[in-house]
């Protein structure tokens, strides 16, 4: 298994993590928090907590995310791996043949036949 599937893998997982965090939250403060009855009380561990929580769990997951993803860009390969060097592996590449110039032999233009003049009707 390569580094990149690794990573992608990795970000699979975050953006699925994140995904669930968002949708948990509510904009307007009923999200989580509201569902178990608190008022605007502070609570320890309670849901108040609940909110901060879910807003730093975003942060630290499109955080993660974003890591993720300029990290995994290093591993990217240009298609071509290590062990698919044809000098690496001892073949001999193909070598490509140029053809010969041909011989030294001038060659003129053709004479370019000269256009008739065509006549042009006058305005009436």
């Amino acid at each position: 298994m390569s580094t990149f599937t690794i990573f992608t893998a990795l970000i699979i997982l975050v953006c699925f993590l994140l995904i669930l965090v968002v949708m948990v939250q509510n904009p307007k403060g009923g999200g989580l928090s509201s569902s178990f009855g608190g008022g605007g009380s502070q609570q320890v561990g309670g849901v108040q907590k609940t909110t901060d929580f879910l807003d730093r769990s975003t942060w630290v997951l499109a955080t993660l995310l974003l890591a993720l993803i300029l990290i995994s860009n290093v591993t990217l390969s240009d298609g071509q791996a290590a062990g698919d060097s044809k000098l690496l592996n001892g073949e001999t590449p193909t070598e490509l043949t140029i053809p010969e110039a041909l011989p030294n032999e001038t060659t003129t233009p053709e004479a370019i036949p000269e256009i008739p003049e065509i006549p042009i009707p006058e305005a009436e």
